[in-house]
């Protein structure tokens, strides 16, 4: 993944991802198709048009284009859907939507060939993985009381489908383990997103037997308000607290400043260096970044696993179905598993 170079904070250097949704799964499964899709792209030389009889129709072309992508360059769990198709130069130009993103591909009429900025992929052959084998995953370290973070924005939809089944998990083993919600180290959704890390990262640091309270009502309706009064939060102390975080990390000074397109943020700006966060969220145990499916068992079993010897709250069974991404009722996910990121 390309990465740009930010702000300099207390001699970091803090690298700003910037998001080229296939990359990953295009590395792992085509290696020599590392391309950028985001933004479209313009067809350069010279396009054989197919002989009349073998021309398909605009919507069979894109969904012959569309499942080749989901079978072979996308990360499991993850989709692109279709969001229009035209034709332009002599081809279709198939818009499609991945990751909140609309990514533009341009296919031959006869859905043989898809052209991408580095290269033609033949719609025909399914593209050989360098490897078969899928490597396992490092084994999580264990100690007495796990150290554990996750790492989202606050406005990101699958950050808070993370904290929706991260907050039952807190609340039974929080006393147990080192629990922390941490900060991306940039910015995706606004002014808003700033304001509401900064919000969540002072009542966790001052209030926090307040905090899975507002937590729960925060990702139910974003009202940050009304989540401050139901969960009987000290307005006052967290207004002082949202300050002097400004002030220490210049959060604002910084995001008005920034010319990058994810300006910095930078409270948790060390520790998502030091774990080589790379989107929301990314769950990190004991130093280890985990990938789970987003329900409160998985990501209790996780934790769970990391003790030396695990209390007896790790019996304890949690919720199995993955929760909905975005604002919602906590519960009302459907179970499918998610990989996706912000």
């Amino acid at each position: 993944m390309a990465e740009k170079t930010g702000e300099k904070e207390k001699g970091l250097t803090i690298k700003i991802p910037k998001l080229n949704p296939w990359m990953v799964a295009t590395v792992i499964l085509i290696g020599v198709l590392t391309f950028v899709l985001a933004g479209g792209w313009t067809i350069t030389g010279q396009v054989v048009e197919p002989d009349q009889e073998s021309v398909l129709s605009g919507n069979d072309v894109a969904n012959k284009a569309i499942d080749f992508i989901n079978k072979n360059l996308v990360e499991p769990g993850t989709s692109v859907s279709l969001v229009s198709v035209e034709e332009e130069s002599g081809v279709y130009k198939v818009i499609t939507s991945y990751q909140g993103q609309e990514i533009s591909i341009h296919v031959t009429k006869d859905g043989a060939y898809m052209y991408l900025p580095q290269g033609t992929v033949s719609l025909e052959e399914t593209p050989e993985s360098p490897t078969t084998t899928t490597p396992e995953a490092p084994e999580v370290p264990k100690n007495d009381k796990p150290d554990v973070h996750a790492f989202v924005m606050s406005y990101c939809p699958y950050g808070l489908q993370f904290i929706k089944a991260y907050i039952p998990v807190i609340e039974l083993l929080g006393e147990k383990a080192n629990l922390e919600l941490n900060f991306v180290h940039y910015i995706m959704h606004g002014n808003k997103e700033v304001t509401e890390n900064t919000r969540m990262y002072c009542i966790q640091k001052e209030q926090k037997d307040k905090f899975t309270n507002y937590l729960r009502c925060f990702v139910e309706n974003g009202d940050a308000e009304k989540c401050i009064s139901d969960a009987g939060i000290d307005s006052t102390s967290l207004e002082t607290c949202i300050q002097e975080t400004d002030e220490e990390f210049e959060i604002t000074k910084t995001f008005e400043e920034s010319q990058d397109s994810y300006p910095p943020y930078m409270v948790d700006a060390v520790l998502a260096q030091q774990y080589g966060v790379r989107g929301s969220p990314s769950f990190v145990v004991n130093g280890q970044t985990v990938q789970v499916t987003r329900s409160p068992e998985a990501i209790k079993q996780a934790i769970c696993s990391a003790f030396n010897n695990p209390p007896e709250e790790c019996n304890q069974k949690l919720s199995e179905n993955a929760e909905q991404p975005s604002f919602g009722p906590m519960g009302s996910g459907s179970g499918a598993s998610s990989t996706e990121q912000c």
